[in-house]
């Protein structure tokens, strides 16, 4: 026998609903990505009391727990506790009640990859950032996708997020170190965007207008001539989604903010949601949200009260192209496309 249960009120709570009857799926945020490996003990133990014994590690990087049954979650709630209270709490300075779980799931998990903690060509530390915008964005009922990438490589699909965060850098060139070997050249001409070229007198120019900031010069070069900068800077990327309807890429709505430019911003969004949705949350794309308004209108919000760094560049319009994901363009013949009445 299947109990009666607010089905609405478990999603709230980050259980998502089952193709089982009466059965749920636990979500646990893992902001950035990034915990302390003790805490999979907690997850392992949910799954095996309570669920039914699988774990499923998330697309956007939540612990999942399956197979869990809705009378169930109350104790689930409270085992939890204390991994809500170190991970939201401590490491991000959330100020949630955590004894009865979740209060929402609609911001979900901030993704982030691996970022400068260990990968070589990362530019920033995409777990600090993440764990910062998890205060600002969380807990609120309005939905949004956010995930944070180290380089312009983008693992994290920044592309394809509400507002997907990209860390770049801007080399600093020291002539006399240079030695005219050009490997900085060849690496921006194969994995980069070939702004670097050999002057006649073997030292480099740089176009920096086409200049992405991925750093791959200072990567490349044996002599230490180009190095990072003390001042990290991002770009941020707009309305990506993916789904069922009109799926794109995001497009650049910033580039080169400092952090606090890019907190700024996003402390605006809570804001920018409620007014579009006139205080009433539903399940909407964040990028829905930004079509609805207008790029214009967002723009206003988002940049209300921020001081951007000197660096900073906002883009004037943005003109999202949508994919033929309905109509079926590519694959199927003009003739074939019928209307069935």
């Amino acid at each position: 026998m299947v109990e009666d249960c607010n089905v609405n009120k478990l999603r709230n709570n980050c259980f998502r609903q089952s193709k089982v009857p009466g059965e749920f799926m636990l979500q646990l945020r893992v902001p950035g990505g990034l915990i302390d490996s003790k805490w999979l003990d907690v997850i392992q133990h949910v799954c095996k009391t309570w669920g039914n014994g699988y774990f499923h590690l998330g697309v956007r990087q939540t612990l999942n727990a399956p197979g869990i049954k809705a009378k169930d979650v109350p104790a689930v709630n409270r085992f939890i506790q204390p991994y809500l209270d170190a991970i939201e709490h401590e490491m991000c300075g959330v100020n949630i009640e955590t004894g009865k779980g979740y209060p929402y799931i609609a911001p979900r998990n901030i993704m982030a990859c691996i970022g400068e903690t260990h990968c070589i060509k990362a530019n920033v530390n995409t777990q600090k950032l993440a764990q910062k915008l998890e205060k600002i964005i969380y807990p609120n009922p309005y939905h949004i996708k956010i995930s944070v990438s180290g380089c312009p490589n983008d693992c994290g699909k920044a592309h394809f997020q509400d507002f997907g965060i990209i860390g770049c850098t801007k080399p600093i060139y020291d002539m006399d170190r240079c030695i005219g070997c050009g490997a900085c050249m060849r690496k921006c001409e194969k994995a980069a965007t070939r702004v670097l070229s050999l002057n006649d007198r073997g030292k480099i120019d740089k176009d920096t207008c086409c200049c992405v900031g991925c750093g791959e010069c200072v990567i490349a070069c044996p002599t230490g001539a180009w190095r990072r900068p003390d001042k990290d800077f991002y770009k941020i990327i707009l309305g990506g989604r993916t789904g069922k309807q009109y799926p794109r890429m995001g497009k650049m709505f910033a580039n080169w903010l400092t952090e606090e430019s890019v907190l700024a911003i996003m402390s605006n969004w809570p804001r920018f949601s409620e007014w579009v949705l006139g205080g009433k949350p539903v399940y909407i794309h964040g990028g829905h949200l930004i079509d609805r308004a207008g790029y214009e209108k967002f723009k206003e919000f988002m940049l209300e009260g921020v001081t951007l760094n000197p660096e900073a560049f906002i883009a004037e319009h943005i003109n999202w192209t949508e994919t033929e994901y309905r109509s079926n363009i590519h694959v199927k013949p003009l003739e074939k496309h019928l209307t069935v009445k």
